[in-house]
């Protein structure tokens, strides 16, 4: 009487030794299942951070696995075709014959159910991980180094850094999941043969409606009253000397007749509509006001024959959103100006070495994205101190080499030559301070037909209750550092 062990040794090679085809899909299935729980293990251990271990593991691998699950029974088939013309008499029928009172078969099809669950579990958990892992920071992040290089670093430094990606970028519902999996195979396509637009351009035309990705953490109706907002900057002076300008922001609510930013632009008993002239919707030509019925209120056109009428007509008006102003809540990149006025502010330059905002500035805004960039950071800064502060050089060396390694971390922060990204690729619309902002509405030539202009008067949206000041009374009086 056969062992146990060799039954079912028997029963194996049955189902996987009838034909090299069955052998080998055999051979596929089982390598890339131990391959997959190893480093399924790995990732979940967290052994390593690199993307391509969760590729290989949840993508790659299980495709090889079903590959050769496939192969078992078209070698089956083949098999069972070729022994069926080499018989002299067609005993064979169309189907194989199934008797359970066979001890052999019996054995047959309990490893076929227990290995059929064992598969479809392995399918099942693989194919749940390999939708997490494609929704992963890690994935969308590490995989296309190159190409989401300047993307990955802003959003690793910024205040949603630990909000995945496809919470703003996609976020609940089946449609938008299966609409940005379809865009995905795009990009993908576009990376291997290498032909994607450097640099990225923003996706704006393409982004959800913020009410279903940004509301979904950020609530506009509850947001009420004003902010207090600090502009800290330092001079170009030996002493960088630091002054700060001190804004009452009315940002207001969602609510109907508040005051405030919010107040006004997503206010639920009217809509602002307006009319971008570029893909981008740095320019506006026309802005429309109109009330929960429909009807407009107020019209806002900019001067006749600014713009190409022909360009203007294909132009689709769009209401306004919460993207409209913060266009880039997440992947921010800075001027130079004011990423070292941010260092300094934080610590991250020595704000005592002398002349440092101003060498600093000199040295970045030339470093545009050219091959040897940090090398002539490092040597203009040197080169400066050398002539112009010796004494400062030979007592403060350690803090001048210091200050290099900062410089060159601003410069690798926002300036990634392979993406041909520099300074002020990408702007935000927040504001005015590096792009019009507010001001692409906000001007005096968008008027209406009884000649009344939106305006740009500034306390509309702040009062500026310190203006450049060393040491502002206001912050002294509310206890603000």
């Amino acid at each position: 009487m056969a062992r146990p062990g060799r039954k079912w040794m028997v029963v194996l090679m049955t189902l996987y030794g009838r034909n090299w085809i069955t052998l080998f899909g055999g051979a596929m299935a089982w390598t890339s299942a131990m391959l997959i729980v190893g480093l399924a293990i790995l990732v979940v251990l967290d052994v390593s951070s690199s993307p391509y271990i969760g590729i290989l593991a949840f993508l790659v691998f299980p495709g090889v696995f079903v590959g050769g699950l496939l192969l078992i029974p078209i070698g089956a088939l083949w098999e069972r075709f070729r022994t069926g013309k080499k018989a002299a008499t067609s005993e064979l029928g169309p189907f194989p014959v199934l008797n359970l009172n066979d001890v052999h078969t019996r054995h047959v099809v309990v490893a076929v159910i227990v290995l059929t669950g064992f598969n479809l579990l392995i399918l099942a958990t693989v194919s749940y991980q390999g939708v997490v892992f494609t929704e992963s920071p890690t994935f969308c992040g590490k995989v296309c180094h190159t190409v989401m290089e300047p993307e990955f670093t802003s959003y690793s430094d910024s205040p949603h850094s630990r909000v995945a990606c496809v919470s703003c970028h996609i976020g609940p519902g089946a449609p938008w999941f299966v609409k940005s999996k379809l865009s995905g195979l795009g990009q993908v396509v576009a990376v291997c043969l290498d032909n994607y637009e450097r640099p990225i351009p923003t996706p704006v035309t393409n982004l959800r409606p913020s009410r279903d990705t940004c509301e979904q953490c950020h609530w506009p109706e509850r947001f009420a009253g004003d902010r207090i907002k600090v502009l800290t900057k330092y001079g170009e002076d030996e002493a960088n000397t630091p002054s700060k300008t001190v804004l009452l922001m009315h940002v207001g609510g969602g609510h109907g007749g508040g005051k405030g930013i919010h107040s006004w632009h997503i206010n639920p008993e009217k809509r602002t509509l307006y009319t971008p002239v570029d893909s981008q919707r740095k320019e506006i030509a026309r802005v429309r006001v109109e009330n929960a019925k429909g009807e407009t209120l107020e019209a806002f056109s900019a001067p006749e024959g600014k713009y190409d009428a022909a360009k203007l007509d294909q132009s689709k008006e769009r209401v306004m959103d919460c993207m409209d102003c913060h266009s880039r809540p997440t992947h921010i990149f800075r001027t130079p100006a004011r990423a070292l006025d941010e260092a300094l502010a934080a610590g991250r330059l020595d704000a005592t070495l002398p002349f440092i905002k101003k060498v600093g500035l000199e040295a970045l805004t030339n470093a545009k994205g050219a091959e040897g960039d940090a090398e002539r950071i490092a040597g203009h800064v040197r080169e400066f101190y050398e002539k112009e502060k010796p004494d400062v050089l030979v007592q403060h060396r350690d803090q001048v080499d210091l200050a290099v390694k900062g410089l060159e971390a601003i410069y690798r922060r926002n300036v990634f030559p392979d993406m041909k990204v520099t300074w002020g690729t990408y702007t935000s619309n927040l504001g005015h301070e590096d792009s019009p902002g507010c001001f692409r509405c906000h001007n005096d030539e968008m008027i209406s037909k009884d000649k009344k202009a939106i305006g740009q008067d500034c306390t509309i949206c702040h009062n500026v209750l310190a203006w450049d000041e060393a040491n502002p009374k206001i912050l002294t009086e509310l206890d603000i550092q």
